[in-house]
C-alpha cells in the first residue's frame, strides 16, 4: 500500500491505516472467509500489547526531544503553546456543540463538554511518522515534537476536569474534588516520577556494556519493562493511582538523552528497529476504525461539527498562543495544521466515557470513533503539506537505500581509482 501512496504523495502513515481497514473486521474480514483477514474487533484488540508497546516507543523518541541543549531555544514557547492551545482548542468546542445541544437536543450537555475534553489530545504517532519519514528539519519541528508531547499531559488534566463536571451535570449531584482535582495531578506527577526513576536506572546500567549489539538489547528491554510497570494501577479509597504510559515513556528518554553522552546514537538505533513495529501499530489502528458510525445521522452531524470546531480550535489555538509565545510567521501559519492528527490517547479517554456515562458515553465513543477515522486519514498528509510549506520538508526528501547504496558504491569506486 505505500507504494501507491507514494506516487499520490501521501505519507506511508496513511497506506498503512488504509491496509488495516482492508483487512479489517468491518472490509474483508467480514466475508468470513478463515485467514483472510480480521474476523472480529476482539481479533484486532487480542493484539494490543503490539499497540501498547509502539506507543511506548514513540513516547521514548519523543523524550529525545526534550535535550536541556535544545529547550533554551524552544522550552518556553513549548510550554506556553502547549498549554494554549489545548485550552483554547477545548473551549471551542464545548461552546460550538453545547449551542448545538441546546438548539437540538441530539446530544447532551455532558457529551458537549467531555468532548470538548477530549478534542485536546493529538496522536504523536502519526506526527512521529511523517516528520522520521521526511527527515523533517527546521524551527517547525523543534518545535511540534515537545508541544505534542505536552499537549498529552494538559489533555489528561482537561479531561479529568471535564469528565468530572460532565458526571456531575448529568447525575445531578456535586462535583467529586478527588476525582476532579487530586487524582489527575497524581497521575501525571507519578507517571513523571516513575519514568525518571527508570531513566536513571536505564543510564545507570548501559554504563556496563560497551557493545552495541548489547545496548541496543538493553534500550529496547527499558522501554518494554517500562511499559509495563506504567500498567499497574492502586486504589486508596476514591484515590486512584494510575500511570500514562505516553507520559512515563516519555519521561524515560528525555533522562536517558540527557544523561548518556552517546544517547543520540543509541535511539538511532532503536528507530532502525522499531520501524516494522510502527507499521503493525498503524495497521491495527486502521483495523479499529469501525465504519458502522456512519449508520446513524446524529453521529455524523455531531461528528462534523466536532470535527471543524477542533480544527479550528488547533489552528487559532497554536496562531493565538504562538502570537503571545512570540514565534515566528511561519510557525503561527503552519502549526496548528500539524495538531490535527488523533487517535489512542482520545479513544482511550471515549472508552472511559463510554463505561461511565451509559447512553451518552456510548455516543461519545461513535463520534470520537468518526473524528479519528477522519483525522488519521487526513491528518498525516496536511502535517506533511504544513511542514513542506514551512520549509522544513525538502522535496523528495524520504531517502532511499537503494540510492544511498549506490552512491556509497560510486564514491568506493571513485576512491579505488585515485589509489
Amino acid at each position: 500500500m505505500s507504494r501507491p501512496a507514494k506516487l499520490l504523495k501521501l505519507p506511508a502513515v496513511t497506506a498503512y491505516l488504509v491496509a488495516g481497514i482492508i483487512i479489517g473486521p468491518f472490509c474483508l474480514g467480514r466475508l468470513g472467509i478463515e485467514g483472510l483477514g480480521f474476523p472480529s474487533i476482539e481479533a484486532v484488540n487480542a493484539l494490543k500489547i503490539i499497540s501498547d508497546v509502539a506507543l511506548g516507543f514513540i513516547a521514548f523518541s519523543i523524550g529525545n526531544e526534550f535535550r536541556l541543549s535544545q529547550l533554551k531555544h524552544t522550552g518556553r514557547q513549548a510550554t506556553i503553546i502547549g498549554i494554549l492551545q489545548a485550552v483554547i482548542t477545548t473551549l471551542v468546542v464545548d461552546g460550538v456543540l453545547i449551542a448545538f445541544s441546546l438548539a437540538t437536543g441530539w446530544i447532551s450537555v455532558p457529551v458537549a463538554i467531555v468532548l470538548g475534553a477530549i478534542a485536546s489530545a493529538t496522536a504523536p504517532a502519526a506526527t512521529l511518522m511523517v516528520v522520521k519519514q521526511y527527515k523533517a528539519k527546521g524551527p517547525l519541528t523543534d518545535l511540534l515534537l515537545p508541544v505534542v508531547a505536552l499537549d498529552d499531559a494538559v489533555g489528561l488534566v482537561i479531561f479529568a476536569v471535564s469528565f468530572g463536571v460532565a458526571k456531575a451535570v448529568a447525575g445531578g449531584g456535586a462535583i467529586n474534588v478527588i476525582s476532579v482535582v487530586v487524582n489527575p495531578l497524581i497521575e501525571i506527577v507519578a507517571s513523571l516520577v516513575l519514568g525518571a526513576v527508570m531513566g536513571w536506572i536505564f543510564t545507570f546500567t548501559e554504563k556496563f556494556y560497551r557493545s552495541n549489539s548489547k545496548r541496543l538489547s538493553i534500550s529496547i528491554t527499558y522501554v518494554l519493562l517500562t511499559v509495563a510497570i506504567s500498567m499497574l494501577k492502586f486504589e486508596f479509597g476514591d484515590v486512584h493511582i494510575g500511570f500514562s504510559p505516553l507520559l512515563v515513556c516519555m519521561m524515560l528518554g528525555t533522562i536517558f538523552c540527557n544523561l548518556c553522552d552517546f544517547s543520540e546514537e543509541l535511539m538511532e538505533r532503536a528507530d532502525k528497529w522499531t520501524a516494522p513495529l510502527f507499521i503493525l501499530f498503524f495497521v491495527l489502528s486502521g483495523a479499529e476504525l469501525d465504519f458502522a458510525v456512519f449508520g446513524s445521522v446524529s453521529v455524523i452531524i455531531a461528528g462534523v461539527l466536532y470535527i471543524l470546531a477542533r480544527s479550528a480550535g488547533k489552528y487559532f489555538g497554536a496562531f493565538g498562543s504562538s502570537m503571545i509565545a512570540g514565534s515566528s510567521p511561519t510557525i503561527k501559519k503552519y502549526l496548528g495544521v500539524t495538531l490535527l492528527p488523533q487517535a489512542g490517547v482520545a479513544l482511550g479517554m471515549s472508552l472511559q466515557a463510554e463505561g461511565a456515562l451509559g447512553a451518552d458515553g456510548v455516543l461519545i465513543r461513535n463520534i470520537v470513533l468518526f473524528g479519528v477515522l477522519i483525522y488519521e486519514l487526513i491528518g498525516p498528509m496536511l502535517t506533511k503539506i504544513a511542514l513542506t510549506k514551512a520549509g522544513d520538508i525538502v522535496p523528495d526528501g524520504a531517502s532511499s537505500a537503494r540510492v544511498h547504496n549506490d552512491q556509497r558504491n560510486k564514491d568506493r569506486h571513485g576512491q579505488e581509482k585515485v589509489k
